[in-house]
C-alpha cells in the first residue's frame, strides 16, 4: 500500500495542510494513521475519500451536512436509505441551481449583446446572440 504525508496528500489533494487537519478534526477523514514517529500518513482510500469530500464541498454542502453524511455512513447500518436520500436532495437542489444559473447567463448574454450592439465597438462573432427566455 502506498502512504502519503501530509504534504504530499496536500500535493495531491489540492487541499491545504490546514483543511486535511481541520477535516480530520471535524470527523470527516479519519482516523488518519500516524507512523513510528506520530506523523500522519494518508492512505490512497483516504486521499479517493478527500475527492469525494471536495467534490460535495464545490457543489455547495455545508460542512454541517458533510458531517452529517459522513456520520450516517459511519454508524448507519448498510443497509441504510440515508446516505442514498442525502445525495438524492443534494443533487435536486444542484439541478435547481444550474437551472438558475443556465438562466441568469441568458441574461447576461443578451445584456452584452445589446450593450455591445449599442457601442458597436466588438466584432459580431464576439457578441452573444440573444436567446429568447
Amino acid at each position: 500500500m502506498t502512504w502519503f504525508s501530509p504534504g504530499n496528500a496536500a500535493g495531491h489533494t489540492g487541499l491545504s495542510l490546514d483543511t486535511l487537519r481541520y477535516y480530520e478534526r471535524e470527523g470527516l477523514i479519519g482516523p488518519v494513521r500516524r507512523d513510528a514517529g506520530g506523523r500522519r500518513r494518508y492512505s490512497e482510500g483516504d486521499l479517493a475519500w478527500l475527492d469525494v469530500l471536495m467534490c460535495l464541498r464545490r457543489s455547495g454542502m455545508g460542512i454541517t451536512d458533510l458531517r452529517r453524511f459522513v456520520g450516517v455512513l459511519r454508524d448507519g447500518a448498510p443497509e441504510s436509505t440515508e446516505p442514498v436520500t442525502m445525495l438524492r436532495l443534494h443533487r435536486n437542489r444542484l439541478v435547481e441551481d444550474i437551472e438558475h444559473i443556465q438562466a441568469a447567463l441568458c441574461v447576461i448574454d443578451d445584456k452584452i449583446a445589446h450593450y455591445a450592439g449599442r457601442l458597436g465597438d466588438l466584432e459580431p462573432d464576439l457578441i452573444p446572440q440573444p436567446r429568447g427566455t
